[in-house]
């Protein structure tokens, strides 16, 4: 666990959950940091426990990964279980990507590939909904930056706040939950490493050349620091109650 910025007043860790064994938070752990909260890194994956309750966290975070919420692996079935756990409570819970899916399979809701095999890997355009565009005071961006081959069916009783033309369903909130497809959290030199360690991922279809993600990165990336730094505020002030009465979930689906 990192400490506070001692210039801030404390208020408490989020949960940190990676999915590497040298993945970070980026730039939102920065900024949470910044607000004056601990981060509290685990990694599941690798033997980390997660907590049976939230109440001495003021919210949580999965982010993405190279694995499926489809996944059969152990703690595969833990993160998506542990949903509820933040649901249950009222606590902030966002999901990054793999995180945002994990939080549709908890909900009941099918996660797969692109019917025609295609992938969104470098910037692309969505466009918030009302919702969206109400959520927080900086407006949504334009384009985002995304690395996967998965989409999500949009959760009954979600609300939905962004859409896009390939992966309909690019942000939604449930409760104190909200789900991201895109990774808002990534900066220059994650683009750096994602695109040359995942160089192979490029010739996939749809997906674009490590020049147009560094490219789109100078062109993209002000208007979604400052959406992602308005967001956060907005995100973890919604811990007292739900965003909107939850209907009843559908059954957890299992997985394959």
């Amino acid at each position: 666990m990192t400490l506070p910025d001692p210039r801030q007043p404390q208020r408490g860790a989020v949960l940190m959950i990676l999915h590497q064994e040298h993945s970070c938070p980026a730039r939102i752990g920065r900024l949470l940091h910044t607000m004056g909260y601990a981060l509290d890194m685990r990694r599941p994956r690798y033997g980390d426990p997660l907590p049976d309750t939230l109440r001495e966290h003021a919210g949580a975070i999965i982010f993405g990964g190279p694995m499926s919420a489809n996944d059969p692996d152990e703690y595969v079935r833990r993160e998506i279980e542990f949903v509820d756990v933040a649901l249950r409570e009222d606590k902030p819970l966002l999901g990054v990507c793999l995180g945002a899916q994990m939080i549709a399979r908890s909900l009941g809701e099918t996660v797969r590939p692109h019917h025609e095999g295609h992938a969104e890997i470098g910037y692309y355009p969505i466009e918030a909904t009302d919702a969206g565009r109400a959520f927080c005071a900086a407006p949504f961006p334009q384009h985002v930056y995304q690395w996967h081959r998965e989409g999500f069916d949009l959760p009954r009783g979600a609300t939905l706040l962004a859409r896009g033309e390939t992966f309909a369903n690019q942000g939604f909130a449930y409760g104190s939950a909200v789900g991201l497809q895109f990774h808002p959290e990534v900066t220059y030199s994650t683009i750096c490493r994602w695109t040359t360690r995942g160089a192979d991922k490029m010739d996939m279809p749809g997906a674009q050349p490590r020049r147009a993600h560094l490219d789109g990165w100078y062109r993209h990336d002000a208007a979604v620091a400052r959406w992602v730094d308005s967001f956060l505020h907005c995100w973890i002030g919604h811990g007292e109650g739900a965003l909107e009465p939850r209907p009843e979930r559908k059954p957890l689906m299992a997985v394959a």
